[in-house]
């Protein structure tokens, strides 16, 4: 049976739970700590009163949270193409949402919401910093059945053709709709897990450590951790084995953390096309269901490092139309553990077509050289300078410094071996990147603006950048040639006042 959104509809009944919860939880987080002093420091007489005041303000929250449920609905407007949601108990609210502009769909689902069976539904704009059409509580099918309504951007469209043998007859066929499928592998997020996110992990790691030093510091427990026998543990075994032992701990954590981290939140992904639209399911503890459009996809960026090329896993993420860099970070779309097949796939779904390499542009090696002057030279030399004038107790360290500077310096050369921009006739490819090698993909249709400059002393030299401008983001390239800058420039301008495309 088909759901009819043109008449308002409420949220279901067990709703009101989920409505009392976030209220409670807001309020009780306001002024937990008045009540926790309160329990513990008032006298008998005082806690009495204190306990009888909890019952009514729950009572109060749970009232409020009928009169939330009664007020809030939703439904389509056909002839209108817009989403309308209704809320507010005195000061009352509409919102009004453009069938056109939803660019993305996503239905929740939370340790409660799981244990009473029911899911949250959002939409997602691209002209606001947070997310429209908040829908704490429905039913699976109701909400499956609102988020294909919602992105429902491609229409049955009859062929008419006239029958052979029946020449006065009409035959009416209808297209078939395809439903590529791509399921992500327990083994590929186990791979995705053990090869990337390094240096986000050893940020949680020494921020973990150093916030729990600073707690037993602050309660009078810092004796906790005893210094003097980490020392001492040290000092038994040869500076190298205890290097080594250090390294293989911090990197059993990472990949304990990468791991756990990767497969609970990506567990069962996997993604279906719906009516034009993309459908992307995961998630182990909380389940994440998320409808897009591709047309409202700005840029598609492929990463993949040393290892995953031979594991033969890579990670995408899809930035789409934002307001903010605030909203870019909760809206950026990943798919993990993808091999080259798949990524394929994926790719012609999102442009139509599969994005190709064309054109080579490459950066002039002032860019290194200008790279290496500002992370080691500049460096090295306040290191020197200090230490022969300030504080020669530094100088000890010069080994460490000099280590430093050839594995900045080993970097860099990578860095701009990778450096490059493709350019072929529907698409532009930005390649980077030292180790984790990232392929950022624009089409030159959504292109919304264009920027070059050029250094007074590069004149002469013919270098200059360009940097385009996206709804989703900005992709620049630094010092290739100015003259072929400025004839793509001419070319992309030319192509993007002329397309027709409707992708806003």
């Amino acid at each position: 049976m088909e759901t009819n959104f043109n008449q308002p509809q409420r949220q279901s009944p067990i709703g009101i739970l989920v409505i009392f919860v976030d209220s409670l939880q807001k309020f009780a987080r306001a002024l937990l700590p008045l009540i926790f002093i309160f329990l513990f420091k008032a006298s008998t007489a005082n806690k009495i009163y204190v306990i009888l005041g909890i019952l009514v303000v729950l009572l109060l929250v749970g009232v409020v949270a009928y009169l939330r449920y009664l007020n809030f609905t939703f439904y389509i407007d056909d002839k209108e193409d817009e989403f309308i949601v209704s809320d507010g108990i005195i000061n009352k609210t509409k919102t009004t949402i453009q069938l056109n502009k939803i660019q993305q769909v996503n239905i929740h689902q939370n340790i409660i919401q799981r244990l009473i069976g029911i899911y949250a539904l959002s939409v997602d704009t691209a002209g606001s910093d947070k997310k429209e059409g908040n829908i704490k509580a429905i039913s699976h099918s109701l909400a499956l059945a609102l988020k294909a309504k919602l992105l429902e951007n491609e229409t049955v469209k009859p062929q008419i053709q006239l029958d052979d043998s029946e020449p006065n007859q009409l035959k009416v066929e209808v297209q078939k709709e395809v439903h590529p499928f791509l399921k992500i592998s327990l083994s590929s997020l186990f791979k995705v897990g053990i090869t990337s996110n390094y240096v986000r992990s050893i940020g949680l790691i020494l921020t973990f450590f150093f916030t729990l030093i600073d707690n037993l510091r602050n309660i009078g427990k810092e004796d906790v951790i005893d210094g003097d026998k980490i020392e001492k543990m040290v000092a038994n075994y040869p500076v190298i084995y205890s290097i080594l032992f250090i390294i293989i701990v911090m990197f059993t954590i990472i990949f304990l953390i990468n791991i756990g981290r990767t497969i609970i939140k990506y567990f069962d992904y996997s993604i279906t096309k719906q009516k034009g639209s993309l459908l992307l399911s995961y998630g182990l503890i909380n389940t994440e269901s998320t409808i897009l459009k591709p047309e409202k996809v700005q840029i598609v960026t492929i990463t993949r490092n040393y290892f995953q090329k031979k594991l033969n896993v890579l990670e995408i993420k899809i930035k789409q139309a934002i307001s903010d860099e605030k909203k870019q970070r909760k809206s950026l779309i990943e798919i993990p553990g993808c091999n080259t097949t798949e990524r394929d796939e994926i790719l012609k779904l999102l442009f139509s077509q599969l994005p190709e390499k064309g054109v080579m542009m490459q950066p002039n090696f002032r860019k290194l050289v200008f790279s290496i002057f500002l992370t080691i030279v500049l460096p090295l030399t306040g290191f020197f300078i200090f230490g022969n004038n300030v504080d020669s107790n530094i100088l000890k360290f010069t080994h460490l410094a000099i280590a430093f500077a050839i594995f900045i310096l080993i970097i860099h050369v990578f860095a701009f071996r990778n450096y490059r921009i493709f350019i072929n006739d529907n698409h532009i490819i930005k390649q980077s990147g030292a180790w984790d090698i990232q392929n950022d993909i624009i089409e030159i249709k959504k292109i919304q603006a264009i920027t070059t400059s050029q250094l007074f002393w590069h004149k002469n030299l013919n270098i200059g950048s360009l940097t385009l401008h996206t709804a989703g983001g900005s992709i620049s390239f630094y010092l290739g040639k100015y003259d072929k800058i400025r004839e793509y420039v001419n070319l992309w301008l030319y192509e993007i006042e002329t397309s027709d495309s409707n992708w806003m």
